[in-house]
């Protein structure tokens, strides 16, 4: 398994990323700690979170996934086994949003403090924010880059007009430059992403991190008919999936584990992996099988024949 660098920073991570919107959402605590320790035990490193996790949960305010990083990591003394990466933007109640200087500041000691380190490896911008400059964004995480407090710095949901002037922004400034980019992007999503975003981040050396890897859980194949709609809270989500596309692409990835000896969901992610380009994609779990079902991934090596199977049974030509 070898790493990959996270756009130009420095930072080496395995190609794999455990989503941590699951934590304090449709995992407690104490099930997140199990669920970290047997992912760092697997070899595995790089987490993905944010401030906004997991405020849809009634009776939740935002930081709760945050919280429980830091909770572990004080327990399991882990913290420089690990890539923590988290974001800033999202709605946080009140006037807690956006990507201007005052907010970023003290959103960024918020996020410190609940998981219990004094650096973020990764920052990222959680949407774009039109209604503040790019550069006092981007100057703002430059001074918390030379501040320690931040090592890199990444966006997600930026549209690739927006993206590219930022990246001009930063040149033109001698400013930090987002060294990541987090887009929406899986087998059956896949055209937001390769028609402008791709050749962007390839041209500039961008590591890409993918979420909603898997569409809400669809490409596991546990979705197969309106009726397996309520076997979990992301089920909702799902039904958009629920077409002849859709069920092309599950019959494919079903052919495929097959010959792999492996799991739907394995397949989908190292798809994700093999694609030029991409750093790692983001997957959460909320059992040790699921978590050994998509992390076992990375030790796929697809070949061309399963890849261009892949590629027609979800062109979204």
């Amino acid at each position: 398994m070898n790493k990959r660098e996270l756009g130009q920073s420095g930072i080496m991570v395995s190609p794999f990323c455990f989503g941590g919107n699951v934590f304090g959402w449709t995992v407690n605590e104490q099930q997140s700690f199990e669920l970290l320790d047997a992912y760092v035990d697997s070899g595995l490193e790089f987490i993905d979170t944010a401030d906004v996790y997991s405020k849809w949960v009634p009776g939740n305010k935002g930081g709760e996934s945050e919280t429980i990083i830091g909770n572990w990591l004080k327990l399991s003394g882990k913290r420089d086994k690990v890539i923590i990466a988290t974001k800033v933007g999202k709605p946080m109640g009140e006037d807690k949003k956006g990507l201007s200087k005052t907010y970023i500041t003290k959103a960024v000691e918020d996020s410190l403090k609940r998981l219990q380190t004094d650096y973020i490896d990764l920052y990222q911008s959680h949407d774009d924010d039109k209604d503040t400059p790019l550069a006092e964004t981007l100057t703002t995480y430059t001074d918390l880059i030379k501040q320690g407090k931040v090592k890199a710095i990444g966006a997600s949901n930026y549209s690739a007009v927006r993206f590219k002037e930022a990246l001009d922004v930063s040149k033109a400034n001698g400013l930090a430059r987002y060294e990541t980019l987090q887009p929406e992007y899986n087998l059956y999503d896949r055209e937001g992403y390769e028609k402008e975003l791709e050749p962007l981040c390839v041209d500039n050396n961008i590591g890409v991190i993918t979420f909603y890897s898997l569409a809400s859980g669809f490409l596991t194949g546990k979705y197969r008919s309106e009726a397996d709609l309520s076997k979990s809270a992301r089920g909702a989500g799902v039904k958009k999936y629920l077409n002849d596309r859709g069920f092309k692409i599950l019959a494919t990835l079903d052919e495929i584990a097959a010959q792999y000896k492996t799991t739907p969901a394995s397949i989908a992610i190292a798809w994700v992996i093999a694609r030029p380009g991409i750093t790692a994609p983001i997957a959460s779990a909320t059992s040790l099988k699921q978590l050994h079902d998509t992390t076992q991934a990375v030790h796929l090596e697809l070949s061309a024949e399963a890849i261009h199977l892949l590629n027609e049974a979800s062109s979204p030509l």
